[in-house]
């Protein structure tokens, strides 16, 4: 009886909603079964076969037809008209995908496959100018529905913002500019240097990803529409947008938005300490200041606890520099950092 089989899934440690709803009832539905006859299974079909119902041969016309050399790449929204076209009426639209999915027959072709796109590769950085961030983001202008658009690229190791410009309008042109200029201010050598962006036209333009060929950057690109593939650049456009200090109202000017995102880079790479390295600032980090200061709070922390042992049930806070770091870790690796952490 049904009853039965809910009654021992349920014994096993399934949840009863979880049950019935594998059997296709409702939890009142069981109740009042329960009630009238210990359980049993009291649903009832149809005795006949419905009078309009379609004959095995009428089916397997709709199947001949369907897959035939001329209507086999079409859709029953399409066969049905075409079909009273040349004078012939076999069934609805609804029938015809009825008996397709039925005979499994619903699936997408290879040509008609909709696309999918895979998650990046993962990249690594063990010190700083290895892997990159970027991205841009709208500041409001004072003219409604334009904006300045600033751009922005991240040390993903430090966490540095090592160059921020703004721009009147998005283009692969500056990108490409931009990126050179920081490679040059930093002396860094852009050979093997991994540059994150997302999909847009400045990341992808023709200029922008051929001065990246030219100077040997290896490019790598989000998801379309997943901004989860370029977290490190997101992440740092909330904290620049939600910050107490960011303007209420529309920056005045191109010369005003600057000199605004000019202070802001200023406090977040001298000033914030960053929580997913050890709460030291991106400066600090960058250029190789992080040991001694974490060395200082593990020693602090050590005299605290050997002070006042009995506040201290675990081992001191952990205070090692952060050595590796991941973009789009593969979920080994991701699973691993949870657990770290």
């Amino acid at each position: 009886m049904i009853g039965q089989l809910i009654r021992e899934a349920t014994l096993s440690g399934a949840r009863l909603e979880t049950a019935v709803d594998a059997v296709g009832l409702s939890i009142r539905t069981l109740q009042r079964w329960n009630l009238q006859d210990a359980g049993s299974d009291r649903r009832r079909g149809p005795s006949t076969d419905p009078s309009n119902k379609l004959s095995p041969a009428e089916r397997q016309n709709i199947l001949d037809i369907a897959n035939s050399e001329e209507f086999r790449d079409l859709s029953p929204k399409q066969i049905v008209p075409q079909l009273a076209d040349q004078g012939t009426y076999l069934a609805s639209e609804s029938s015809f995908y009825r008996v397709l999915r039925d005979e499994d027959c619903m699936t997408h072709r290879e040509t008609s496959r909709p696309a999918t796109s895979r998650k990046p590769k993962e990249q690594v950085a063990t010190g700083p100018c290895q892997v990159w961030s970027w991205d841009i983001t709208y500041l409001k202008s004072p003219i409604l529905g334009q904006f300045f658009y600033l751009y922005l690229i991240m040390d993903v190791w430090s966490r540095k913002i090592v160059a921020s410009t703004v721009y009147l309008k998005e283009s692969s042109d500056y990108s490409a500019r931009l990126f050179l200029k920081t490679c040059l201010s930093l002396n860094v050598d852009p050979e093997g240097l991994v540059l994150h962006s997302d999909n847009g036209g400045p990341m992808k333009g023709a200029t922008m990803l051929a001065t990246l060929q030219r100077l040997g950057v290896v490019p790598s690109f989000s998801r379309p529409q997943v901004s989860d593939d370029n977290p490190y650049s997101e992440s740092l456009f909330r904290t620049m947008k939600y910050r107490p200090g960011y303007p209420s109202q529309p920056f005045s000017s191109l010369t005003a938005a600057q000199t605004w995102v000019d202070g802001f880079v200023g406090w977040y790479n001298t000033e914030h300490l960053h929580s997913s390295i050890r709460f030291v600032t991106p400066d600090d980090r960058h250029f190789g200041r992080e040991q001694a200061i974490l060395a200082n709070r593990s020693n602090i922390y050590e005299a605290a606890r050997l002070k006042n042992p009995n506040r201290w049930s675990r081992n001191i806070r952990n205070w090692e520099p952060v050595e590796t770091v991941y973009l789009n870790p593969e979920s080994t690796v991701a699973t691993n950092l949870l657990k770290a952490a």
